[in-house]
């Protein structure tokens, strides 16, 4: 996470607390069956909060996979679409879906407690990348041997940070910003173009921007989730979507779209690289890609 540096990793980034549940928005009207209307901005359309600029997840052109998967869901809800964007970062939560501006964050961390989360549709990882037949291209854990000395690129702040520190990774390693303003910076960019520089040796970022980058970058890079890591926190998450705390209803509608629509939602993920896995930590391909995660 989606999941996730939140400039776009919400995993660490989401540090504001809020208050989201019970405020009553006076444009709300009950309808027939009573089911939803309360509980959303307007039951008539699809209102998604998300991030104007960083990709792969938004932006307020519509490229990117949340974007795609609201496309989905509102053609499945026969709802119009409309994004609510703010930058992704401290306070994100609290000005977008707690001010009622929107109904449904799009890539939400299991566990993070800003929002109440729907089941998870995809599960990934950090991810170690590489130049292709650079050595490192095979490497599945920090632990390895051949990392001792290099130059390595780390969001500061996020989990993988901790793991290269009891490495002895640290003393050569390049540190990138976690709290910016994705309106004019990415540090998932900049790390890339010094990778491909040759400026640093390799870069660990949140999967699903480890694999979108990677995947454009000329020529492709290489991308290994890091699933072996024996000792430090956790860097595989599984990412839903977050809704307030009072919304039961939109809440289990949203799990059922996620469980009819898999498939799909996987192609998604895929097509924009993201890498997959599933509850054994082997990577989803698009052979197995109607799997759940």
């Amino acid at each position: 996470m989606k999941i996730v540096a939140r400039h776009r990793c919400l995993l660490v980034a989401l540090i504001a607390v809020a208050t989201l549940a019970g405020r009553e928005i006076a444009s709300a009207q009950v309808n027939d069956s009573g089911d939803l209307s309360i509980e959303l901005v307007d039951p008539k359309v699809l209102r998604v909060c998300a991030d104007p600029r960083n990709l792969p997840f938004s932006n307020d052109k519509g490229e990117g996979f949340e974007n795609k998967l609201g496309e989905l869901f509102a053609e499945k809800l026969q709802k119009k679409l409309d994004f609510m964007y703010f930058p992704q970062a401290t306070g994100f939560v609290r000005m977008t879906l707690g001010a009622h501006r929107c109904d449904v964050i799009m890539g939400f961390p299991q566990g993070d407690d800003l929002a109440q989360g729907t089941n998870p549709y995809y599960r990934t990882a950090y991810a170690l990348v590489a130049k292709q037949g650079s050595g490192l291209d095979d490497v599945a854990t920090l632990e390895d041997e051949r990392l001792k000395g290099k130059h390595i690129g780390i969001v500061a702040g996020t989990p993988p940070a901790t793991n290269m520190a009891a490495n002895g990774l640290m003393m050569n390693a390049k540190p990138y910003p976690l709290m910016i303003d994705t309106r004019v910076d990415s540090s998932a960019q900049a790390m890339i173009g010094d990778l491909e520089k040759g400026e640093i040796d390799a870069g660990i970022l949140w999967g699903p921007m480890a694999g979108f980058y990677a995947k454009n970058a000329n020529p492709p890079l290489h991308v290994t989730p890091l699933v072996k890591e024996t000792t430090g926190p956790r860097l595989i998450y599984r990412i839903g979507m977050g809704v307030r705390a009072a919304d039961q209803n939109w809440k289990r509608q949203l799990n059922r779209l996620i469980q009819e629509n898999q498939p799909a939602i996987n192609k998604i993920l895929l097509d924009f690289g993201v890498p997959l896995l599933d509850e054994n930590d082997r990577p989803i391909g698009a052979e197995t890609a109607t799997k759940s995660p």
